[in-house]
């Protein structure tokens, strides 16, 4: 979420960025926030007062008694002043749930470059890598391949789990496990740590990572536990440090993360939404970086380099795009997607998700750097976080890009070490 003291300072930044992702009813938020913000002070200093009041008054009665005065009105105002104390404070408990309330919906400042558009239609191309082919043959449905050659199961994992699972076997199995050692001998030989993250968090820490508001619908809830199902390994990682202060010396931090992610979504356009393209259960290698804010465009720059490194490895034409304003969601300054190539319906799809959150997690997690010159104040880190493959769709671009006419897939030269040296599945 943003700093309140930012919003006390910059007020027209957060009611211009509003405006420029649409959201013109969030601007009032401002100005209610605001004015709650300044009494919510004012009241605070009126409980201090009351307080100290209560203190103070108690040595008075004592102090008239003795001199014989008249008690009667100094009684009276300590017995009132319990519950002026009482009535203050519950105002400002609900002054403070309001300031709350629109502070973890207020969405991330965009940075300069980010386009404006309305939906995904008018995300902006940056690059393009590869030659998009199309093959003068019929494409076989990447699903229906899979099955056919005993590659996967649809019909039984929905007999056993619902529409949007699936049984990987044999070759698939390999392939998706060279997919994840492919990525991962990279990003370690980049300076990533692998990390293992917990599967589950609780509510606290996941509303530290993202507006639940937008994404509770997606994921999955442990029936009576405080417990979900982590959408991708980003989330664990983000919420590690919370509530802890690093050393200046100990960033950045760069971790690779290893997990499965489970969502509830499940996409019904397309010509191929039956498959692995998109999925309820699916492998993921996750990057995140915790750096210096001054640090963190740079590093935005560095994770897209590594996934498209990866790609590019895998040979599979893509497109880089810069998310809009209408795509982009709350959390992120700023987002590129890398788009696959898929042949079968002629187009890119989205492979890869890069974000720089800046401070917006971090300020919800409470994770700061302690600045070593003393008399500045701690800064809250930077967070970012991308994609560097998410096995389910890379596998779907492989059986399409680089398919036989006679059924065969070529694998990628990169992952043949990883598969016993084989050169088609």
């Amino acid at each position: 979420m943003l700093e309140l003291k930012f919003i006390r300072a910059n007020p027209e930044i957060v009611r211009a960025d509003l405006l420029k992702r649409g959201y013109t009813e969030k601007v009032a938020w401002v100005d209610d926030l605001l004015e709650k913000d300044q009494k919510s002070r004012e009241i605070t200093i009126e409980v201090d007062r009351l307080r100290n009041r209560r203190n103070v008054i108690g040595r008075e009665i004592n102090e008239t008694r003795k001199a014989g005065g008249d008690i009667a009105g100094l009684l009276k105002e300590a017995a009132a002043i319990p519950g002026e104390i009482k009535e203050a404070e519950a105002e400002l408990q609900a002054i403070t749930e309001r300031v709350h309330y629109y502070l973890m919906r207020l969405p991330n400042i965009l940075h300069e470059s980010v386009p404006v558009g309305k939906d995904d239609t008018e995300n902006v191309e940056v690059k393009r890598w590869g030659e998009p082919k199309v093959p003068p043959f019929e494409l076989r449905n990447h699903g229906e391949l899979a099955a056919e050659q005993g590659w996967a199961d649809f019909e039984r994992a929905a007999k056993v789990s619902g529409s949007g699972f699936y049984y990987l076997k044999g070759r698939l199995v390999l392939l998706d496990m060279a997919l994840q050692r492919f990525a991962l001998d990279l990003l370690v030989g980049r300076g990533y740590t692998p990390l293992s993250p917990p599967y589950m968090m609780n509510r606290a820490a996941y509303e530290g990572v993202t507006d639940l508001a937008d994404f509770e619908d997606v994921m999955y809830k442990i029936d009576g536990e405080d417990a979900y199902l982590i959408a991708t390994s980003e989330h664990p990682m983000a919420a590690m440090y919370k509530d802890e202060i690093f050393e200046e010396k100990d960033l950045p931090l760069k971790f690779a993360g290893i997990s499965p992610c489970f969502r509830k979504e499940i996409g019904s356009h397309g010509i191929d939404t039956k498959g692995l393209f998109r999925v309820h259960q699916f492998n993921k290698i996750e990057q995140f970086i915790f750096c210096r804010p001054e640090e963190s465009w740079a590093f935005h720059e560095e994770l897209l380099a590594n996934a498209e490194a990866i790609f590019q490895g895998l040979g599979l034409p893509y497109h880089v795009v810069n998310i809009c304003t209408g795509d982009i969601g709350t959390v992120a300054a700023k987002k590129y997607d890398i788009e696959v190539w898929m042949p079968r319906e002629n187009m890119y799809r989205e492979a890869v998700s890069c974000s720089n959150c800046t401070s917006y997690q971090a300020v919800r997690l409470n994770i700061k750097v302690r600045d070593p010159a003393e008399f500045k104040e701690k800064q809250y880190v930077h967070t970012l976080n991308s994609t560097a493959i998410a096995t389910s769709r890379a596998i779907r671009a492989i059986l399409e890009n680089n398919q036989q006419e006679d059924g065969s897939v070529v694998i990628p030269e990169a992952l043949r070490p990883y598969m016993y040296g084989a050169e088609t599945l």
